[in-house]
């Protein structure tokens, strides 16, 4: 019932957004703490400069509420997807309280991505910014395919972290696949040498090493972990093609 009200409240007072938050705060996250105001700060070990408390878990989920809602329909299967990783990120106590501070900074503010993409531009290394754009995508394939009004978000958010339009078409082919998706994932050319492909798989693998991620953060390890591995997949694909 409460699952219910919360949801019905948070479409009516918040559109979207409100309705997304109104889902997490009324589906099984208990335990919320009043003296507890903000999760802890994710990733703080890679970012440029001091980030104020909860500064990223809040910005991260608006990104995720504005990927869930980018095709016109809020689907249970992302909403779950991101609930269940700020839970086993956090814990459902500090997962709740991120939540309703969200809940409470929608109600002054219209989420804007320009604007939290600048705020991380700042705060966050470059890799990060590959692993969030990671993140969305697995939101977005949630629901059992990526659509292309998903994928003009992601792209536009892309943008707006200065992530370089390859890297984006990397990443992208990780989740879209094609005839040519090791290709894209290494960011070659079919007519590439041999040299080159190799050369290119020394670059990604360097770029998609877990090592590159230095956190403690299992869910954000696990991530650059699947990057990492789809690089060396790709490699072993067109290795395979070509006989070597």
């Amino acid at each position: 019932m409460f699952k219910w009200v919360a949801a019905v409240i948070g479409f009516y007072l918040f559109r979207y957004p409100g309705a997304i938050l109104g889902f997490f705060l009324g589906s099984g996250i208990d335990g919320f703490s009043k003296s507890e105001a903000s999760g802890p700060n994710v990733l703080r070990d890679m970012t440029r400069q001091k980030v104020s408390p909860a500064d990223f878990e809040l910005h991260l989920l608006s990104l995720c509420s504005i990927v869930i809602k980018a095709d016109g329909t809020v689907s249970q299967s992302e909403m779950d997807y991101v609930r269940q990783y700020f839970v086993q990120t956090y814990g459902k106590e500090k997962a709740n309280a991120i939540f309703r501070t969200f809940n409470e900074v929608n109600k002054k503010h219209e989420i804007s991505a320009q604007r939290i993409c600048t705020f991380l531009n700042q705060r966050t290394r470059y890799e990060v910014r590959l692993q969030l754009l990671h993140f969305l995508f697995g939101i977005a394939q949630a629901d059992g395919s990526v659509s292309s009004s998903e994928i003009n978000k992601i792209n536009e958010i892309a943008g707006y972290l200065r992530v370089a339009s390859r890297d984006f078409e990397s990443i992208k082919a990780m989740f879209v696949k094609s005839a040519d998706t090791a290709y894209k994932i290494l960011e070659i050319e079919k007519t590439a040498t041999d040299d080159q492909l190799k050369k290119a798989y020394r670059t990604m693998a360097k770029r998609y090493h877990p090592d590159r991620v230095n956190t403690e953060n299992e869910a954000i390890k696990k991530g650059a972990e699947e990057k990492f591995k789809e690089v060396q997949k790709a490699y072993e694909t067109i290795q395979k093609e070509r006989g070597l």
